[in-house]
């Protein structure tokens, strides 16, 4: 059997996921969003149905397709550890640029001063000779 990651990263069942989150869906409506032949998409389906990703139920005489959250816990758990990561420096990066805005350096000021006080260069575009 394979995991979570493996299903998820075949591009054709993650586009056939990302139909699914909107609402259920029948083989046919999927066939048409996304320009896939009808085997393609059954075929897909099957995967994802066993891996627990999605659902079939029967609405008159078509199959509707839904999403399952259980194994997208797995990835979301998975993917924790680099939230933790990121918040954790873009915190750091919101409070350098906080002490950056209260507290400009001489360097900066500087900076602003010799930039000012250049003369602008001198353009001939325009003129006749």
């Amino acid at each position: 059997m394979e995991s979570v990651f493996e299903i998820i990263a075949e591009p054709n069942r993650r586009a056939i996921l990302s139909v699914l989150v909107s609402s259920p869906q029948s083989v046919g409506e999927i066939e048409r969003q996304l320009h896939m032949p009808q085997p393609s998409v059954s075929k897909h389906l099957r995967v994802l149905r066993e891996a627990g990703f999605v659902e079939s139920t029967v609405d008159a005489q078509r199959r509707l397709y839904r999403l399952k959250p259980e194994p997208f816990k797995e990835v979301d758990d998975w993917l924790a550890q680099f939230r933790r990561f990121w918040s954790a420096h873009m915190d750091a990066l919101e409070r350098y640029l906080d002490r950056m805005d209260r507290f400009p350096t001489k360097e900066s000021t500087a900076a602003k001063k010799k930039k000012m006080a250049r003369p602008k260069p001198r353009t001939d575009k325009g003129e006749k000779k």
